[in-house]
């Protein structure tokens, strides 16, 4: 007898700098998430090409995909990349847009504008942990989300770290590019160390002002939840006890799939 194939659910989150795909069980289990560089006008072809090296690179064969889910923040790679993955699975993905159903309470001034990553986290977290919640995003911009119960309340948008880093060596011609490191102080001694100090615990100290002024606004929170690429390094130099929780969108992801297919698959 031949080996039981398992379906799987495809994820897929398009941010303005990394491009996210993650596979799921049915059941919800994460076999694999893959981080890769957004590239930006890329083919059908391309895009395609670039799904089946990262199958390859986690040993899963694509042909087990029986449904995808697609979150892009960069509208111009929707088309290409929904023909990539009908293309290889047959069937197009569902893609996260102001119509799909979320069970969450969006306010009437934010509704059809959030990014489908901040939905997608939004989802994930309500079905994780307890509310009220803050929920931080740490990617190109970094945003900060105040959710109660089902109801999504509002949220504060910054420049990410790297942005503000890129910006600084930019604009100032004496000081360098750098790389984000752990600082080992939180005085530097030369000036790449004090572009570091600054870039990591002025956002950690951002983040700490930010999550006392928004309880100040609304009311304390139960769970404060960081995820995006950058989080690791600034959570550690935070004062505010936070939750790290890396595959937070692909999780919110795989939970809009199975709600906006239920009856369809039932």
């Amino acid at each position: 007898m031949g080996k039981a194939v398992c379906a799987m659910i495809l994820a897929i989150d398009v941010g303005n700098s990394n491009l996210s795909v993650g596979l799921y069980t049915l059941e919800g289990a994460l076999r694999f998430c893959s981080t890769v560089r957004t590239e930006k006008g890329s083919t059908r072809d391309q895009y395609a090409m670039n799904l089946l090296n990262i199958f390859r690179l986690y040993q899963e064969d694509i042909g087990v995909v029986s449904g995808s889910i697609l979150s892009s923040v960069v509208p111009p790679m929707i088309k290409e990349l929904v023909r990539a993955v009908k293309f290889l699975t047959g069937k197009p993905p569902l893609v996260v847009s102001s119509g799909i159903k979320t069970g969450i309470n969006i306010i009437a001034e934010t509704h059809g504008q959030l990014g489908s990553d901040i939905v997608a986290s939004s989802v994930a977290a309500l079905n994780k942990y307890p509310s009220p919640l803050i929920i931080i995003d740490m990617g190109t911009a970094t945003s900060m989300s105040v959710l109660r119960n089902n109801t999504y309340e509002g949220c504060v948008i910054m420049p990410g770290i790297k942005v503000a880093v890129e910006a600084l060596s930019q604009r100032a011609a004496e000081l360098p590019h750098i790389s984000l490191e752990p600082p080992t102080s939180v005085l530097g001694r030369n000036t790449i160390d004090a572009m570091g100090v600054g870039a990591v615990y002025g956002h950690a100290a951002m983040l700490d002002g930010m999550i006392a002024r928004l309880e100040e606004a609304t009311e304390p929170a139960e769970t404060v939840v960081m995820t995006g690429a950058n989080g690791e390094t600034v959570l550690k130099c935070c004062k505010r006890e936070i939750i790290y929780d890396a595959n937070l969108v692909m999780d919110g992801l795989y939970l809009l799939y199975v709600k906006n297919t239920r009856r369809a698959r039932g």
